[in-house]
């Protein structure tokens, strides 16, 4: 079984069962479905926690994956939004938007940021967080990056910002547990956390950043309740920018996952440093320099059974002297590079409408099984909705948010839904894909603070899911 991603902009998830409360183508184009509004349920049910399962998506460890979803208070009219984590739990049948759970800063025991940050005070950003079972038991963690007070190393002046872990399962503490970071990277903590297998030891590790730019810090599992990982490696060098790690295989089998570093961006196509993985091993000490693009995916593509990762343009321009320009090596395409070393394979992107384009790009690539043949599809982002590259066959998935929301009028280009994510929710061995949208300019521009989302049967133009996360958020912060 293949790993999915479960979530935008946090990896994938996780949940605590004992808080409470809270080339030439063949064309295989769907006609483009009339979406309608997204409903959910007026109740909410809390499911029973399970055994524990191996699957890091099983928040409540009962043997159905679950998804995780920002959810935002009030209209998030200010720069910093008031947010939290809402949990949509699974069933035999998928995903169950009537049971499901959200959490707040509160609950998941996290301290206050620091005093200069701006942020409501039982906020926490979906952008924070990731998951992983860091020690072991079944039940997946919630690993929250928690920005303190403002520390200085060398000539690097920052907020402290260090993970913090909380427990599941049912000796979850009252308060998260921070990691214990090397002394590198103490006083300002590490950024990008993300999570994975990175020596396929069927453990879950973690990867971060120092603040401090000394180095890539990776931290190997098992980790002790009190925070400690089992060892850390310090010597990869630290570059600006942001991690991407391969998914873990949600059977629990072991699997090393790899670790892309994707070089800082202001809207041009930036770099990319792949650092393989090899059960057995520690990631590879010197990373292997990719193609430019700001849009990546792993999966298997070729259906050779190894992981390979996909890297391409998303769309986005500077807006600079000489933006609108890519190199034409760069410029609507993306390559795929082989798990087995061999030379990559380019692929050329759908055409967008010059009506439709903005100098942010319409969002980025999703890896997907909706077939369930073993081979991984790249879903990609259009100015129209979405497009699954498989081999040769290109198949659109469309859905479009509402006219008018809010009373305003929404601009057409602006209407269409982004892809999210992709999973087997109901265990039928293919993916559901996973698209939102948001009536908010800036999930117009940026994909930012969407609130209406579809869980679609594979490519064709029906729903298994619908749900709206305005109706999950508590009626204040």
């Amino acid at each position: 079984m293949k790993s999915r991603v479960a979530v935008v902009t946090l990896a994938v998830c996780t949940a605590l069962a004992p808080l409470s409360g809270c080339g030439g183508n063949t064309s295989a184009q769907e006609p483009s479905p009339s979406s309608g509004a997204p409903t959910t349920a007026a109740a909410s049910r809390t499911p029973a926690p399970g055994k524990g399962s191996k699957d890091p998506d099983d928040l409540n460890g009962d043997g159905h994956r679950d998804l995780v979803v920002p959810v935002f208070v009030g209209r998030g009219e200010n720069f910093a939004a008031d947010e939290r984590i809402g949990v949509v739990y699974g069933s035999a049948k998928g995903l169950d938007p009537s049971t499901r759970a959200v959490y707040g800063r509160g609950d998941l025991g996290l301290p206050a940021p620091g005093k200069q940050l701006l942020a409501p005070k039982n906020s926490v950003a979906a952008t924070d967080v990731t998951t992983a079972d860091l020690d072991g038991d079944g039940f997946p963690d919630f690993v929250t990056t928690v920005p303190g007070t403002i520390a200085e190393d060398d000539n690097v002046i920052a907020p402290r910002t260090v993970p913090y872990i909380t427990w599941g399962g049912s000796s979850a503490k009252s308060s998260a547990t921070p990691v214990q970071l090397p002394q590198s990277a103490t006083k300002l903590g590490i950024q990008s956390v993300v999570r994975g297998d990175f020596d396929g030891d069927g453990h879950h590790d973690l990867a971060g950043l120092a603040y401090n730019h000394s180095s890539l810090v990776v931290m190997y599992g098992p980790f002790t309740r009190s925070g400690a990982p089992a060892r850390t490696d310090t010597s990869l060098p630290w570059a600006d920018g942001e991690l991407i790690a391969d998914a873990i295989d949600p059977s629990g089998a072991p699997r090393a996952t790899s670790l892309l570093l994707h070089a800082v961006s202001d809207g041009e196509q930036s770099g990319n440093t792949l650092y393989t993985a090899r059960r057995g091993s520690q990631l590879s000490s010197s990373g292997k320099q990719l193609r430019s693009g700001n849009a990546h995916a792993f999966g298997d593509f070729d259906g050779d059974g190894q992981r390979d990762v996909a890297v391409g343009d998303d769309g986005s321009r500077n807006d600079e002297p000489g933006y609108e320009t890519e190199p034409a090596e760069v410029d609507g395409s993306l390559a795929v590079y082989p798990g087995d070393g061999g030379a990559s394979v380019t692929y050329r992107l759908p055409e967008a409408p010059g009506s439709a384009r903005t100098p942010y790009g319409p969002g980025g690539y999703v890896s997907a099984d909706p077939d369930g043949d073993g081979r991984d599809g790249i879903l990609v982002a259009t100015y129209e909705g979405a497009t699954l590259l498989d081999g040769t066959r290109r198949t659109t998935v469309l859905r479009d948010g509402p006219g008018r929301e809010d009373g305003k009028k929404i601009p057409a280009k602006w209407r269409h839904a982004r892809p999210a994510g992709a999973a087997d929710f109901d265990g039928d061995g293919k993916d559901e894909l996973v698209l939102n949208w948001g009536a908010d300019a800036r999930f117009g521009t940026y994909g930012e603070r969407p609130t209406r989302w579809w869980i679609t049967d594979g490519t064709t133009h029906t729903n298994k899911a619908t749900f709206t996360t305005t109706d999950f958020a508590p009626r204040s912060s």
